[in-house]
């Protein structure tokens, strides 16, 4: 894996395989799993679009089941790093903080909040209570400082864990600039360089935006708040959401796209 940019420009591609927030639900996952490895090339690339991890009961299996895809992706096809990027979500984002909790100024707080938002999923999955950190966050910086060191030797007991929680990606697109791939938005009055934390976070009204980002005519993205009634995802728009609220959807969506940003294929888990 590369860490020397947030960014992965994704070279000459045949296909580029997208997968929407998989939230720990390893039973879909494998579905998926198995589908990739049946019709990936060795030309195309695949990115997931964060939230791999959290709210679902799976974590730690999941995330070692998306680390195996890639290992024997890379080894059929002897596929560069570059080839399999994974972005930033929220979950994982939370979860990164978790490992510096004892830097926090209200590590209670910020255990509450996360936890609201299903990292205590992530926690549970790597063998630790919710009661233990909560009981943890409030007992000072020193026992802060040893339980965090605790769980970073618990992820590197498990291969690839730690590797991903390192080399996480803000955003990828095409090398023709027609296509973008991120977590959740991006703020439009921006450029990529110059972007907050909004990937993973959101931007006001993204879901409404009808014209091309700079050069990007199409920007895939993996996860969205909002329950609509009905999957909107048509050719014509800018934005294409591979996500289905609400959060108890055991469904992935997935898709495959060209690099001038056309919709190649439209698919969810059997």
């Amino acid at each position: 894996m590369n860490n020397i940019s947030n960014f992965v420009e994704l070279k000459k591609s045949e296909k580029i395989w997208a997968i929407g927030s998989i939230h720990s639900n390893l039973k879909s996952f494998s579905s998926i799993k198995k589908y990739i490895q049946k019709n990936f090339n060795a030309e195309d690339k695949l990115i997931f679009l964060g939230n791999v991890i959290g709210l679902g009961e799976n974590s730690r299996e999941t995330l070692s089941s998306v680390i195996d895809l890639r290992f024997n992706l890379m080894s059929k096809f002897r596929l560069k790093p570059e080839t399999i990027v994974f972005l930033r979500g929220a979950q994982e984002e939370m979860f990164s903080k978790l490992l510096q909790l004892q830097l926090a100024p209200n590590p209670t707080e910020i255990i509450d909040w996360m936890f609201d938002h299903g990292v205590n999923k992530t926690i549970n999955s790597y063998g630790f209570s919710e009661n233990e950190v909560r009981n943890i966050a409030s007992s000072g910086t020193l026992n802060i400082s040893k339980w965090t060191s605790n769980l970073n030797k618990v992820i590197q007991e498990n291969p690839g864990h730690e590797q991903y929680f390192l080399n996480l990606k803000h955003a990828a697109y095409s090398y023709t600039k027609k296509i973008l791939f991120v977590n959740r938005g991006v703020d439009i009055t921006r450029p990529l360089s110059a972007q907050n934390d909004c990937f993973w976070w959101g931007f006001q009204n993204f879901s409404k935006i009808q014209e091309p980002y700079n050069t990007f005519v199409r920007i895939v993205r993996g996860y969205e708040s909002e329950h609509r009634n009905k999957l909107d995802i048509s050719k014509k728009n800018t934005v294409c959401t591979l996500f289905k609220q609400p959060l108890s959807n055991k469904n992935i969506l997935c898709g495959i796209f060209a690099e001038n940003g056309e919709i190649l294929d439209l698919f969810e888990n059997n």
